[in-house]
């Protein structure tokens, strides 16, 4: 019998946890799961930003072919829910006789919630805390606990004067009432009963605990909200973002944010307080995995800790996402523990969020095979050395505003399409902060032309339709077809011409 307990944060940046390196937070749960397990060092989400990262965990497709590619909070006319006949992988774990449980965000669509796809555990819409959901007012009333309040606001001013997007706030509550408490609660319960299932008749489960959190606002109880000392904070090294040489809409961004608008000091103790909740939802999980080993539980039940994204918190002048696809929200910790695995192994290969998917499946004896874009990464955990692609590509479809982008990474270098813009080019050696634009460095143009390449050939092999574009306006290599043909008229082409797909 194989189980699963998947924990999944939103939007947490890989550099506040202490097994990637940040000495000051204290992330001592995750920690020590890295510590028994494997961290994952170039582990990517397929796009940041939450819904389209959510569904390609689900699906194990990129969001391109998923087509799930926007929050509904700010969508401009793009699907809201997958398509019906959608492969995901919870339905195949049923089909197989698993108990199949999320407790938390579910934000991977409109219409269809985490029922509809085999899911069982409180509904929980939005992108947020909800804090006024049935069952948290009922958990408060339970154990007579107050209820949500909040002071210290924090928050800078937009471009028309109005108050800008809050960021984060004091919580008068205990610890106990908080959503984060809440949620380790029912996840417990939850995971209690599915033990004595497993116990009574073999059932196998998984697990799912989806934190809303550390996504901004940032709304943490004074234990929390003081815990770090904002003075001994340092700003990214990237807040000195002058955005030269760079698309125009990061810039636009970055007044969308208000960043300039709040002092070093506000920032400093906004990034402090983000600290805080990372060790508060630590803490929680903490309390989740300590039921498990109580239980049993670690001889059966593979462990994956990941985000769906990062967050900026003030590095490039911005906060939150959006289109810039910088490391801070592309790259992100992936640590996964399973039985009979090497302990404290560190991988350098490129992997994905959605990768998971195939994990999970092959891990609980199922076909990968439906998860198309997906790759286990049971292999690697296991301390094998697999051939593996020395690259990463992700994607971006828009917030707020349609805004396509395209993205490869290599052990050294990044490129990104920006059709409507100028590319970007970074030398990660040399400026890991990403502050410098070399795309049009001519000491750099073999580089560029290579990375260029592969990205067209990668989005071409995947089915990526962003690769026409590619073809007319860049040096990609080769073609075997003419690109100012297009569809049926390409096809027609590669038959008479001798040419292919």
């Amino acid at each position: 019998m194989k189980n699963v307990i998947f924990v999944l944060t939103d939007q947490q940046r890989t550099d506040t946890l202490g097994c990637y390196g940040n000495t000051v937070v204290r992330t001592d749960n995750l920690d020590a799961l890295a510590a028994s397990g494997t961290r994952f060092d170039r582990w990517y989400t397929p796009t940041a930003i939450c819904t389209p990262a959510r569904a390609s965990l689900l699906t194990g497709a990129a969001p391109f072919r998923h087509k799930l590619l926007a929050n509904h909070e700010r969508n401009v006319g793009y699907l809201e829910d997958l398509a019906d006949d959608q492969w995901t992988f919870p339905e195949a774990l049923k089909d197989a006789g698993y108990n199949c449980g999320l407790i938390g965000k579910w934000h991977a669509g409109t219409k269809k919630a985490a029922a509809d796809f085999g899911f069982e555990g409180p509904p929980m819409e939005g992108w947020h805390n909800p804090v006024d959901h049935p069952d948290y007012l009922d958990y408060l009333r339970e154990r007579d606990l107050a209820p949500y309040a909040i002071s210290d606001q924090m928050r800078g001013v937009l471009p028309n004067g109005a108050p800008g997007n809050l960021l984060a706030a004091r919580l008068h509550q205990p610890l106990e009432a908080t959503f984060e408490y809440y949620m380790a609660e029912r996840a417990i319960e939850m995971l209690r009963r599915y033990a004595a299932a497993a116990e009574t008749d073999s059932t196998p489960f998984f697990l799912a605990l989806h934190y809303f959190g550390p996504h901004l606002p940032y709304i943490v109880p004074n234990e929390y909200f003081d815990m770090y000392d904002p003075d001994a904070i340092s700003l990214p090294k990237s807040s000195s973002e002058t955005f030269a040489g760079k698309p125009q809409v990061q810039e636009n961004y970055s007044k969308h944010w208000a960043f300039d608008t709040m002092t070093e000091a506000e920032s400093r103790k906004v990034i402090a307080v983000y600290w805080g909740y990372v060790t508060l939802i630590d803490e929680q999980i903490g309390r989740v995995l300590d039921t498990a080993r109580e239980l049993g539980l670690m001889d059966s039940t593979a462990l994956f800790f990941s985000s769906d994204h990062g967050e900026f918190t003030g590095a490039h002048r911005l906060h939150d996402k959006g289109p810039a696809m910088y490391e801070d929200i592309y790259s992100t910790a992936g640590i996964v523990r399973m039985p009979g695995g090497p302990e404290g192994q560190e991988r350098q290969e490129f992997v994905s969020l959605m990768d998971c998917t195939a994990t999970i499946l092959q891990w609980c004896g199922l076909d990968p095979a439906p998860a198309v874009d997906s790759r286990s990464l049971m292999p690697l955990v296991m301390g094998e050395t697999p051939e593996w692609d020395d690259h990463i590509v992700c994607e971006f479809h828009g917030h707020h505003f349609p805004y396509p982008q395209r993205m490869i990474r290599d052990a050294r270098y990044k490129l990104v399409i920006n059709p409507e813009s100028v590319n970007e080019l970074y030398d990660l050696k040399t400026d890991p902060d990403e502050l410098q634009n070399r795309y049009n460095h001519p000491e750099l143009v073999a580089i560029r032309t290579g990375l260029m390449a592969r990205l067209y050939h990668r989005l071409r092999e995947r089915g990526d339709n962003f690769h026409h574009w590619m073809a007319t306006m860049y040096d990609v290599g080769g073609l075997d077809y003419d690109p100012s043909l297009s569809g049926f008229d390409e096809a027609a082409y590669s038959s008479d011409e001798g040419g292919g797909q």
